[in-house]
């Protein structure tokens, strides 16, 4: 439940009522995240200790904010400029950016990994011989049976599984039913026009193609750790833009990775992302067109 801490004739920015612990719970999935792709070990401790940090506070995080501003906030132990911005964009949109593309830049295997119980060769067995990707289909194989089917996984090790994708998937839940409410909320100027979208994709594809992007080494379908995916940040006419090719299990088995572009964007504290894909039927095929 979202809730309106401003009086609506203010011009006061709105806060999502997110707990110390839910903020903390986030850092520390970020510092997994991290952690997983091998990122610096410092970055990695600054949001574990962060994370430490806001636990420990008496005082909720969000009143900090709103009396304080940013500087209440970077006066906390191991709370600087950058996790101060991090904290803010969250209670001002209910989600974290950085985490939703560590998100979609680690492997189902890794993220599985996270889970107690559940180690490298469980893992791979997990993604294997299920054929599952999600969190979501993973607390699903737990409940109805499927899990047990996977050698290394008896009646205890599922139970430590289900029990802790319990407490991880109630938490995100909640986060999303937060972000959709506070979409129905907030409506205009949240969606940068479909124009602009086509234009970033044309100009993503084109600077892709003549290898003038910087490329990463995804995590998810990349066995070698081949850096092939080109990646293009920039600002147009107030908007923040990411744009990458799709690494999604559906755009390879299609042959689509070099032709859907997922574009993030971010306006105002508003984010969203949507896929730039080839129309294959109707009128508009062979034109590109934006879904979702």
């Amino acid at each position: 439940m979202i809730q309106n801490t401003t009086s609506p004739h203010t011009t006061s920015p709105r806060y999502f009522a997110i707990s110390n612990d839910e903020i903390a719970n986030m850092f520390e999935q970020v510092a997994d995240l991290l952690e997983i792709k091998a990122e610096n070990y410092y970055r990695i401790r600054a949001y574990r200790e962060a994370a430490q940090t806001i636990r420990s506070l008496e005082r909720a995080i969000i009143e900090i904010l709103k009396c304080d501003g940013r500087a209440g906030l970077e006066k906390l132990p191991h709370i600087g400029q950058h996790l101060s911005l991090s904290i803010e964009e969250l209670l001002q949109t209910g989600e974290l950016s950085l985490l939703k593309l560590l998100l979609a830049e680690v492997s189902p295997e890794d993220v599985f990994k996270l889970i107690p119980g559940i180690g490298d060769v469980l893992a791979h067995r997990v993604q294997q011989e299920l054929g599952i990707e999600t969190l979501e289909e993973l607390e699903l194989a737990a409940h109805t049976g499927k899990l047990d089917t996977v050698p290394g996984f008896g009646s205890s090790r599922t139970r430590l599984v289900r029990d802790a994708l319990e407490t991880i998937l109630n938490r995100s839940s909640r986060q999303r039913m937060r972000v959709n409410r506070w979409r129905e909320i907030q409506t205009t100027y949240t969606v940068p026009p479909v124009g602009l979208i086509l234009d970033i994709d044309a100009e993503y594809r084109r600077l892709a193609g003549a290898g003038q992007l910087p490329m990463i080494a995804p995590r998810r379908f990349n066995p070698t750790g081949k850096r092939w995916l080109p990646v293009m940040h920039t600002e147009r006419d107030g908007w923040w833009f990411s744009a990458l090719y799709s690494n999604t299990a559906r755009a390879h088995e299609l042959g689509k990775t070099h032709d859907w572009v997922v574009v993030y964007y971010e306006h105002n504290g508003y984010q969203g992302q949507c896929t730039v894909v080839t129309e294959t039927r109707g009128e508009r095929r062979g034109q590109r067109v934006v879904r979702g």
